[in-house]
């Protein structure tokens, strides 16, 4: 192999990563295999020769994401104030709800490709349980709330339709938010005081559910 042939084969690898992580992104990690390849202007045999499954290409389009997703948790472990650590958690997953369908999908285990992300699905299962346990010593938290619970809450947020604006979403995460907290006042501030990166932790395990509607005012991230 020449270097030019190098050169366009890497040109081409990362062409296609690209295309297929925002189309992952916008529309899940079903989209045709010849579908990617259309909008990367290449063949099939080309998108197969670097990407032989769809798993191979999710893992490609993913790892990035998923290792920022990675950060995200230690940070939020890090984070000293325990309330905030564990909304702040909540609040970025709501937002990798709004961005990144296929990333969502992926580190759930609902599709193929999320055995590719088993170990980081368990470690961020691990952490989750350590900001419960720490927002419930700390007296942040109700005295009865457990993991499970901020897990369906989660999959409340997962589920959630985006057939109106983010608005509902959001509205949906505060009153979840509410739900959890010993002081309700400081889960409304929590609203405005906790910033959002694109991409969250997601928790592995979370139980299956039906979508959740939005509200008609408005539409509102491993053991």
């Amino acid at each position: 192999m020449t270097r030019k042939t190098r050169a366009d084969a890497e040109h081409n690898r990362r062409r296609i990563v690209a295309v297929a992580r925002a189309a992952f992104a916008a529309e899940g990690l079903d989209l045709p295999m010849r579908e990617i390849a259309r909008r990367a202007g290449l063949g099939v045999a080309t998108v197969h020769r670097h990407f032989p499954s769809r798993a191979d290409l999710v893992t490609a389009a993913l790892a990035e994401h998923v290792a920022a997703c990675r950060a995200d948790m230690q940070a939020a472990l890090g984070e000293p104030d325990a309330w905030r650590a564990l909304s702040g958690t909540v609040r970025r997953f709501a937002e990798r709800r709004l961005r990144d369908r296929g990333l969502n999908e992926a580190l759930f285990g609902s599709h193929p490709a999320a055995a590719a992300f088993a170990a980081d699905r368990r470690e961020q299962a691990r952490a989750l349980r350590r900001l419960v346990d720490r927002a419930r010593a700390a007296g942040v938290v109700r005295p009865d709330v457990c993991v499970d619970d901020v897990r369906v809450c989660l999959a409340a947020i997962a589920s959630f339709r985006l057939t109106h604006s983010a608005a509902g979403l959001h509205r949906l995460v505060g009153l979840l938010l509410t739900s959890l907290a010993a002081d309700h006042g400081r889960a409304a501030d929590s609203a405005h005081t906790v910033s959002a990166p694109p991409y969250a932790t997601v928790p592995a395990g979370l139980p299956p559910s039906s979508p959740v509607t939005a509200p008609s005012s408005a539409p509102p991230p491993a053991t």
